[in-house]
C-alpha cells in the first residue's frame, strides 16, 4: 500500500481563483480551507479510494445524528479530539461555512473504517523489515496498522498538550488547535520524545487529514457526506446512471442534484 500525500495542506491551501498557494498564516477564515474543496470536484472519484477505504456499507440505514452516535471503535477521549481534529480542518455551519466535517459526520466515517479491512491493514504487506529513514515513496515504513496508528497518534498528541499547555486537545482554543495541528504536519512535535520511536507526527497527521477529506467526499454509504451536502457544495452529481443528455452541452450548470448509491437524491 504506497502512503499518498495529501492532497490538501493544512499550511498552504489553493483557492479556485488562484494561481500560486496562499499559506493559510495570511488567510486565517474559513473561507480558505473550503476553496480548495469547492475546486475537487473532479477529484472525488479518486479521492474516496486513495486511502483504500472499505467499500462495505450499511446501504439501507438512514444517515444517524453525530451527537446520539455511539462509537464502535473509538473511546471516548479519543472520540473527543477526533470530533475537535476534524471541525477545525473543515469548520462547519457554526464558524460561518458549511457543511463542515461534523455537519456531515465524517468522525462516524472514520470510526466505521476502523473496522473494516481497511482499519485492521488486511489487504496490506506488513511485515518487516522496516526501514524508519527510507524514503516516502517506499510506503508504510512501521508496523502498525490504520487502528493502531489513531490509537497511538491521538494518544501522542493528547500528551504533548497536556504537556506543553496543561490541556487536553479538544479543550484547547481554536487558535492553539490549530497550531498543534500544523506542528503535527511539519513534525514539529517529536513523537520520539513523547515515547513512539515507530512513527512520526506527520505521519499520524497524513492520515487524519486524508481520512477525514474522504468521508467529507465519498458517497454517504460510507458513513460521512450526510445527506450528500459536500456534493451539493461542489456541485458533483455522484451516482447518476446517465448522463447522455448532457454530453454535448458545455459551459451549461448541471441542474439535477447529487445521487448516491443507495438511491438517495439530493
Amino acid at each position: 500500500m504506497l502512503r499518498l500525500d495529501p492532497l490538501l495542506s493544512y499550511h498552504h491551501i489553493k483557492t479556485v481563483d488562484e494561481k500560486d498557494t496562499v499559506p493559510m498564516a495570511s488567510q486565517p477564515d474559513n473561507m480558505s480551507r473550503r476553496a480548495f474543496l469547492r475546486g475537487s470536484a473532479t477529484l472525488i472519484p479518486t479521492v474516496g479510494l486513495a486511502g483504500g477505504i472499505s467499500l462495505t456499507a450499511q446501504a439501507d440505514e438512514p444517515a444517524p445524528n453525530l451527537s446520539e452516535y455511539q462509537p464502535v471503535f473509538f473511546g471516548e477521549d479519543e472520540w473527543s479530539f477526533l470530533l475537535a481534529a476534524c471541525d477545525r480542518l473543515i469548520p462547519g455551519e457554526h464558524a460561518g461555512s458549511g457543511p463542515g466535517a461534523l455537519d456531515t459526520n465524517v468522525p462516524i466515517f472514520l470510526d466505521r473504517q476502523m473496522d473494516s479491512p481497511y482499519g485492521h491493514a488486511e489487504r496490506w504487506y506488513m511485515e518487516g523489515p522496516f526501514d524508519l529513514d527510507g524514503s516516502p515513496d517506499l510506503g508504510f515504513q512501521y508496523p502498525y496498522s490504520p487502528r493502531e496508528v489513531y490509537q497511538k497518534g491521538i494518544a501522542m498528541t493528547q500528551q504533548y498538550c497536556r504537556q506543553e499547555h496543561g490541556k487536553r486537545f479538544e479543550q484547547l482554543d481554536g487558535d492553539t488547535q490549530d497550531a498543534v495541528l500544523k506542528g503535527l504536519e511539519a513534525n514539529d512535535i517529536n513523537f520520539a520524545s513523547l515515547g513512539e520511536r515507530q512513527m512520526q507526527a506527520s505521519d499520524f497527521f497524513s492520515h487524519l487529514l486524508e481520512n477525514t477529506k474522504e468521508g467529507y467526499l465519498s458517497d454517504p454509504i460510507h458513513g460521512g457526506n450526510k445527506h450528500m451536502a459536500a456534493w451539493k457544495m461542489v456541485g458533483f452529481p455522484g451516482a447518476r446512471a446517465s448522463y447522455r443528455d448532457w454530453v454535448d452541452q458545455h459551459d451549461v450548470e448541471y441542474p439535477l442534484g447529487p445521487v448516491s448509491l443507495n438511491g438517495e437524491r439530493g
